[in-house]
């Protein structure tokens, strides 16, 4: 079993001071092996405030980060394979036959996406795409009101990732579950030979010559 943080598009302290204080409660070190960040850290301290909950933390560049992440990174929990970019090279953004196609480019099952604020979770094509909202709750300009504070926990047992949504709700924490598990790739039969085999012509009885 593996236990994953999937968060993202925090946008400290440019647009909130501090993840929710509920949400740092859950979120002690020691029980989580791995975070994966879809971006929008936007600052250094933040980034070393996740590496105290796991030191496997792997984060990609987005669309306000500074710092040289990556655009995409690619983790394997075999046999699960999982890619991870923040969303804005998604057009539309967030449509999933484009986050699709990002999926089938970089030959993951499971594809993590930000950037746009909402949570997601959604087996699509065969596919598995997580979005685990912003963890701050923090503004959007395409959306009206104030976004709901998310972030998702995958824990991933062989070919199943069950998947914790924590959801922050008029002060309250709510929490719901959603399960992907991958196909096992189809068996492919070996080719059969279309010529068959010539008879073996049977040895000479004792009154034959072989002369």
């Amino acid at each position: 079993m593996v236990l994953v943080l999937v968060i993202g598009d925090l946008h400290i302290p440019h647009r909130i001071h501090d993840l929710p204080a509920k949400f740092k409660k859950l979120l002690v070190p020691g029980k989580i092996q791995q975070i994966l960040c879809t971006g929008n850290v936007c600052d250094r301290e933040t980034y070393e405030y996740l590496r105290t909950v796991s030191p496997d933390v792997h984060v990609v560049r987005g669309d306000y980060d500074e710092s040289s992440f990556p655009l995409s990174v690619t983790v394997a929990h075999t046999p699960i394979r999982i890619g991870v970019i923040h969303g804005h090279q998604s057009v539309p953004t967030g449509d999933l036959d484009s986050l699709n196609a990002i999926a089938r480019q970089l030959d993951v099952d499971v594809l993590v996406s930000g950037h746009t604020h909402t949570f997601q979770a959604v087996e699509y094509d065969g596919r598995f795409f997580v979005n685990p909202g912003s963890a701050t709750g923090a503004w959007i300009g395409s959306y009206n009101g104030d976004p709901t504070p998310s972030f998702a926990l995958m824990d991933i047992q062989g070919p199943v990732v069950v998947t914790y949504v924590y959801q922050l709700i008029e002060g309250e924490v709510r929490v719901e579950k959603i399960e992907y598990r991958k196909e096992p790739e189809p068996v492919r039969e070996a080719p059969r030979p279309t010529v068959m085999p010539q008879s073996i012509p049977s040895s000479p009885g004792p009154t034959q010559s072989v002369w």
